[in-house]
């Protein structure tokens, strides 16, 4: 998880977590090649279906933190 930094170059800010539960939204940074992953794909469908496309601020993921982890991990797993 990372704080409100500046996001380098080659990477995009992510809020993740889910609004109907008490968890509270973290912002992450991940590198762009994750865009072209099938899995990280079916998120952003996901979250073209919940908020749309028209977002302010930080690419908003509707996923649980512990369910976003595990997806990085997936996707860096399979990069190696």
């Amino acid at each position: 998880m990372e704080n409100k930094t500046k996001v380098k170059k080659g990477w995009i800010a992510v809020q993740v977590g889910l609004e109907d539960e008490d968890e509270i939204a973290s912002r992450f940074h991940i590198p762009i090649f994750y865009l072209n992953n099938p899995l990280f794909r079916e998120l952003l469908d996901k979250a073209h279906e919940v908020y749309g496309y028209h977002i302010s601020g930080p690419l908003r993921l509707p996923c649980s933190v512990d369910e976003f982890v595990h997806l990085r991990w997936q996707i860096e797993r399979k990069e190696r």
